[in-house]
């Protein structure tokens, strides 16, 4: 995700260049070869970094599913004591701040999540799972009345609705990251208060 500031390590570029060829063209349609060149590298140097394209592809898919949830994780510890609303603020911010600035690894997840390793795609699916759970819990101490089952179904709806990103458009179309963010969040925010409203 991008909340760093420092400049990415060899390995990071690698990651980053693959994700975004793998979403334009397919995984089978990305060469190693082109991933190095992407990064300035020969194609056999990549495997001084990873294995393979399966590698590559497991440690993104993993990668950024981890990184969601330890980002949630984060947030919900910086908001100790605070409001539920203001930590359902934040969780709908980092989601949206990975919905804006991870494009790639979206489109890359609802594609090419089944070439993945049986293992790596459950740790996809477990680390998914208890970033969801988290939102449930915080969105039952918002609206209280709303039911776990109901809870759960607006969660991945909203998830629906912010990982819509991909099909906005090239980024120059867009209005602007911060007037898109903000239109995201308050669509966001709309959704969970028509669910609590059941």
């Amino acid at each position: 995700m991008a909340t760093r500031t420092d400049a990415p390590t060899r390995r990071e570029q690698i990651l980053k260049e693959a994700a975004r060829l793998f979403a334009e063209r397919g995984f089978h349609g990305v060469g190693v070869d082109e991933i190095g060149a992407a990064v300035g590298i020969s194609g056999p140097g990549l495997y001084r970094h990873f294995a393979g394209k399966d590698a590559m592809l497991a440690e993104l898919l993993v990668g950024i599913s981890g990184q969601l949830l330890t980002g949630a994780k984060r947030r919900l510890a910086e908001a100790d004591g605070g409001s539920a609303d203001a930590v359902l603020d934040s969780l709908i911010e980092g989601h949206i701040d990975f919905a804006l600035d991870d494009r790639p690894l979206i489109t890359l997840h609802d594609r090419e999540l089944d070439r993945l390793r049986d293992s790596d795609r459950k740790l996809v699916r477990q680390l998914q799972r208890q970033y969801v759970e988290l939102w449930v819990e915080i969105l039952r101490e918002v609206y209280p009345g709303l039911a776990e089952p109901a809870a759960r179904s607006a969660v991945h709806s909203v998830f629906g609705l912010l990982n819509s990103t991909p099909h906005l458009g090239r980024p120059g179309s867009l209005p602007g990251r911060g007037a898109t963010a903000e239109l995201l969040h308050r669509m966001a925010r709309g959704a969970f208060a028509a669910a609590g409203a059941e």
